[in-house]
C-alpha cells in the first residue's frame, strides 16, 4: 500500500464532527515531522467526497487551506457541527480527534 493510500485510509477513521491535524495524521502513519507531506497528499485527494480531507486542520486550531478554497472547507466543517470563528475552531478540546 502506498503512503498516500495509508494516509487516506487512516483519515477515514476521523468521524464526522471531529477534526485532526496534519501532524497527528502524520504520526498515525509513522511519519515524523510529516505535516508538509500530509498537506501535499491532501491536496491530491482523488476522492474528496469519500476521503474527508476537509477534517485535517492546523495544529493551532485554524482551518487552513483546502484545494477548493478555505470558504468551502469552513462550510463543510460547519455542516458537520463544528463551530468556527475568525478561521479558528472553537471547542478545540472536544473536536480534536487523536488516533
Amino acid at each position: 500500500m502506498s503512503l498516500d493510500q495509508q494516509v487516506y485510509k487512516k483519515l477515514t477513521e476521523v468521524p464526522q464532527g471531529k477534526v485532526t491535524t496534519y501532524g497527528e495524521l502524520a504520526k498515525a502513519v509513522g511519519l515524523k515531522n510529516g505535516q508538509r507531506v500530509i498537506g501535499q497528499i491532501m491536496k491530491k485527494n482523488p476522492y474528496p467526497s469519500i476521503i474527508p480531507c476537509h477534517r485535517v486542520v492546523k495544529s493551532d486550531g485554524k482551518v487552513g487551506d483546502y484545494a477548493y478554497g478555505g470558504d468551502v472547507k469552513t462550510n463543510m466543517l460547519r455542516k458537520e457541527g463544528i463551530k468556527i470563528q475568525n478561521g479558528k475552531i472553537l471547542d478545540w478540546d472536544k473536536k480534536f480527534y487523536k488516533f
